[in-house]
This record gives structure tokens, C-alpha cells and sequence, in this order.
């Protein structure tokens, strides 16, 4: 049970996640900061939060625990804003969709009190964003995965473990460099690509009549193309060298498929299909599957 949350970013994530400890009967008063006035006080009278804080800092003033739910580019400055009142036994934890950045974003500003921080990434979202789709049902069955640093306090890496559990989460622990591994194949390749991929069916001069003729599975491969461009943004430049590393594996898996067409080897291309058709039929949701963030 904690006393007091602070939400620094009072959007979809850091809403439902002050919404789902409210529910488990995890934390007595929850106070949030955004940058914008009108997203606190619409918090306020969604009961979100109970009060709205004028700064950062103040979100953190008198909170065990702390949420940072913004944008992985304004992780540094948010630390920055944050330090001075983060005590030994304030657990601070991030929401950010790459970890290798925050954590060295968290290295360079909190330096003698990072044994506070806790990394976290839950693995939950919808496609639209903002504190009125808050939903304290939404890391319910879903992955947390946490990257603790050595400095990390094993008290408060306990305590953000049985928070996330308590409101139905499995809690998952990596480094952020397998994190980031593991994520931009998993989550920010799939986003690059359905962002390209209707960009060039849209762009085409016959384009708007081709998406007029888009059934279930169009718009299920397509869905994550309709995610936040700033929050994606980020999250891919943050992730650049891995996501890198991924669209040279994806371009080779297309470049084989592209020759067998191109040949009429029908076999070949037979072979392909099966192969990742096995591999898909064989594949279990809760093995490794991100949802679009924030």
C-alpha cells in the first residue's frame, strides 16, 4: 500500500495506471502533473487524481511512489525537474517504450539518488491517447517488463514488482539492452512498417480507391498505423540502431520473397509461406506481444 502517487503525465498510461491502484486498493491519494492545465483538472473531475499539482516537483512532493508517463524525449528534462525531492524511499518508476535512453537519461540527472529508479515498460495501449480513454482494466493480463540497474534498490525493485502485480500485470525483468533488442523486432519494426506501408498505398494516384476496397484483414495489418505520429517519432529515433538492425533482416525476408515471384518458383515461394504460416500458428500472445503505447 502506498500513500501517495504522483502522475507526471496525465494521459492514457499514466491515468490507467492511477486508476488500476485505485481499484486494487493500492494507494490512498493520487496527485498529477501535466504540462497542460486542462489535461490535470479534466483528471480531477474524471476522479483520476484527487489533486492537481502546478509543477513536476510538486507531483513528486510527498509521493512514495512516482510515475513518469511522458514522452521518451522529455524523459531527461522531467528528471531534471524531479530530483531534488526524490528521497531514498521514493520508488520512480518510467512507462517508456525504449529503456537504454532513459536509463542513461537517468544516469546523467539523478546520479547519487538512481537507486530509486526503476524502469519499467508495460506492455498495454490503445490506439487512441489522453486521460478520458483512462482505463484501470488495461495492464490487466498484460507483460510489464522491468530493466533494474545494478544501483537499483531491491526494496523498491520489489515493491514496483508487487504494484504492477496487483493490478494484474506479469512482471517481467531485462536488461535495456535486450529490451530494446527484443522490442524494436517485436513492436517498433511492425509500427515503421505499417507506417510505410499505407503511406505507399495512399500516396499511389489510386490509392483512395484502393483503401475503399480494404476488408477485416486490411484493417487489422494497418492498425497500429494509426498511432500517435509524436509519440512514435521519439520512440523510433530513441531506438534507431536496433530498429536498423530489423529492417535489414526485414529486407532480406522481402528481397527472398520478391525473387521467388519474380522467377515463378512457386515451390520456393510455397516453402516461405509455410514456413512463416507455422511459425505464426505456433506462436502464443503471451510469449512476447507489445500494443501500441501510450
Amino acid at each position: 500500500m502506498f500513500e501517495q502517487l504522483g502522475v507526471i503525465g496525465c494521459g492514457l498510461i499514466g491515468g490507467s495506471f492511477a486508476l488500476a491502484l485505485r481499484r486494487a486498493g493500492m494507494v490512498g491519494r493520487v496527485v498529477g502533473y501535466s504540462k497542460s492545465p486542462s489535461t490535470t483538472e479534466q483528471a480531477r473531475r474524471l476522479g483520476v487524481i484527487d489533486v492537481v499539482a502546478e509543477s513536476a516537483l510538486l507531483a513528486v512532493s510527498g509521493s512514495d511512489i512516482v510515475l513518469v508517463a511522458v514522452p521518451v524525449a522529455a524523459m531527461e528534462a522531467t528528471f531534471k525537474a524531479i530530483r531534488h525531492l526524490i528521497d531514498p524511499g521514493t520508488l520512480v518508476m518510467d512507462v517508456g517504450s525504449t529503456k537504454r535512453d532513459v536509463v542513461d537519461a537517468a544516469r546523467r540527472v539523478l546520479k547519487d539518488r538512481i537507486g530509486s529508479f526503476v524502469p519499467a515498460h508495460p506492455i498495454a495501449g490503445k490506439e487512441v491517447s489522453g486521460i478520458e480513454h483512462a482505463d484501470g482494466t488495461l495492464f490487466q493480463g498484460r507483460q510489464v517488463i522491468l530493466t533494474p540497474l545494478p544501483q537499483t534498490s531491491a526494496e523498491l525493485l520489489q515493491k514496483a514488482t508487487n504494484a504492477w502485480a496487483a493490478i494484474g500485470s506479469h512482471v517481467l525483468r531485462m536488461t535495456p539492452e535486450n529490451h530494446d533488442a527484443a522490442f524494436a523486432a517485436v513492436s517498433h519494426l511492425p509500427h515503421i512498417l505499417a507506417f510505410a506501408f499505407f503511406n505507399a498505398i495512399s500516396r499511389q494516384p489510386a490509392g483512395r480507391d484502393y483503401l475503399s476496397l480494404g476488408g477485416p484483414g486490411f484493417r487489422d495489418f494497418t492498425r497500429i498505423a494509426a498511432s500517435n505520429p509524436e509519440v512514435w517519432r521519439d520512440i523510433l529515433m530513441a531506438n534507431r540502431e536496433e530498429i536498423l538492425k530489423q529492417t535489414q533482416h526485414f529486407r532480406h525476408a522481402l528481397d527472398a520473397m520478391e525473387h521467388v515471384v519474380r522467377t515463378g518458383n512457386s515451390e520456393a515461394l510455397e516453402s516461405l509461406i509455410r514456413s512463416a504460416s507455422e511459425a505464426r500458428a505456433g506462436w502464443q500472445m503471451n510469449s512476447a506481444t507489445p500494443h501500441t503505447h501510450r
